[in-house]
């Protein structure tokens, strides 16, 4: 395991990058344990006869996305399109297990 140390410790180009990949892999599995919650959720929505895309939750997650980067000091443009791009992508997994006739 990778001891952290912020930015400004980093003393040289290979500390930088091994905290780089220290995140990286955090953001893996924080992304596979969002995932494990889409699964959940596909068994939730079959049970209420929901669609696996619910619009105003879709931009409810976007927009919370945006507001928590602008308050991190981040691009929200940016985070906005990969929010979309992970929502789309969720939506996805669920629908080719949820049945929509």
């Amino acid at each position: 395991m990778t001891e952290r140390h912020p930015p400004q410790d980093c003393a040289d180009m290979p500390a930088l990058r091994q905290q780089i990949d220290r995140l990286d892999r955090d953001l893996i599995a924080m992304l596979a344990e969002r995932a494990g919650y889409i699964d959940r959720a596909i068994a939730l929505k079959t049970d209420n006869g929901w669609p696996a895309r619910i619009p105003a939750r879709v931009e409810e997650v976007v927009m919370n996305a945006r507001t928590m980067a602008d308050t991190a000091g981040l691009d929200p443009d940016l985070i906005e399109t990969l929010w979309r791009q992970l929502v789309e992508w969720s939506i996805a997994r669920e629908a080719r297990v949820i049945r929509e006739d």
